[in-house]
């Protein structure tokens, strides 16, 4: 696997396909070179794109996309977008609505499912910023699967999340209200040619100036109509002032090493649970466990999993 790591350090795109195709389908083959490349990711900008379904995330990246390429800033975009339960690929497929950047070199899209992953980001999509990050783009895109509210999941991966609202989304200003304001570094009312749009961007300012954020940063409101453009450098400059931001209170680095960390973790849980799930159908003493726990109810779920850890780390 020594080829592909050197093809995509020296620029080769077909590689970077190749080699996020193998981790996105698990191949253990994609291990070495992708341990190989962790030395030479950190120095993209990794942007992380969520809100509800409708409101216009793809056509934003889309245009936002346009802009950091006018200032001669390479793009790697991976749209992550809900699992086909048949083929395990990305149903929606959002490269078809950013086709007219596909001819562009400075531009790299992907689609990927979210493989079962509840807040939306996989082991896989980690592991394809990082491909994207050692290939060299400047700039990573990751635009979040929308389920009808927004997700929370992105701020562990990206170094500014952007929240896309759009005027007259009731149910997406509550499901702001509920969390999510902590962790939005940017806002965006897209859609704003809407007759309502002065009454969202109201409410959201409103609820951000009453907010109490750790890191003391406020985030700005941005007004975008995506399908136009206007408003969309806004955006790219805010984004920039956020990365400026974080490098003068010492916070880029704080982030960097928070998202190693939860990636780490994620891969721990996800390989503990394979190890587990193949314990209970194998190993004959989790068998018999199974059945004191389903069919004669001896021990409850709680008493269960404490025997199933005692028994995993015995055999370790």
């Amino acid at each position: 696997m020594e080829d592909i790591y050197n093809r995509v350090l020296d620029g080769d795109r077909r590689a970077v396909a190749r080699l996020i195709t193998m981790v996105e389908n698990g191949d253990p083959a994609a291990a070495e070179p992708i341990r190989h490349l962790h030395e030479h990711t950190g120095r993209a900008h990794i942007v992380g794109v969520t809100g509800a379904t409708g409101s216009g995330k793809s056509t934003l990246v889309s245009s936002l996309t346009k802009v950091l390429r006018g200032w001669e800033m390479s793009v790697g975009i991976i749209a992550v977008d809900p699992t086909s339960p048949f083929s395990g690929g990305a149903i929606l497929g959002d490269r078809i609505r950013m086709q007219d950047l596909t001819t562009d070199p400075g531009v790299f899209i992907r689609s990927m499912g979210t493989r079962g992953a509840l807040g939306g980001i996989s082991v896989a999509t980690n592991d394809a910023v990082n491909i994207l990050d050692a290939f060299g783009e400047d700039i990573v895109i990751v635009e979040t699967v929308g389920a009808g509210q927004v997700e929370v999941d992105i701020v562990k991966l990206a170094h500014t999340s952007v929240v896309v609202t759009m005027p007259g989304g009731g149910d997406e200003i509550q499901a702001i209200k509920s969390g999510i304001m902590e962790i939005g570094d940017i806002f965006v009312v897209n859609k704003a040619d809407r007759a309502d749009a002065g009454r969202t961007y109201a409410e959201i300012t409103m609820m951000l100036e009453l907010s109490d954020r750790k890191d003391g940063h406020l985030p700005p409101v941005i007004r975008t109509v995506a399908t136009t453009g206007e408003g969309v450098e806004d955006l790219a400059l805010a984004i920039l002032d956020h990365r400026r931001f974080l490098e003068a209170e010492g916070l880029l680095e704080q982030k960097a090493r928070e998202r190693i960390i939860a990636e780490m973790l994620e891969i721990i849980n996800r390989r503990v649970g394979d190890t587990v799930v193949k314990a209970l159908r194998e190993d004959p003493e989790m068998i018999d466990l199974m059945r004191r726990l389903v069919d004669t109810r001896e021990i409850d779920p709680h008493s269960g999993a404490r025997m199933v850890i005692r028994h995993l780390l015995k055999k370790g």
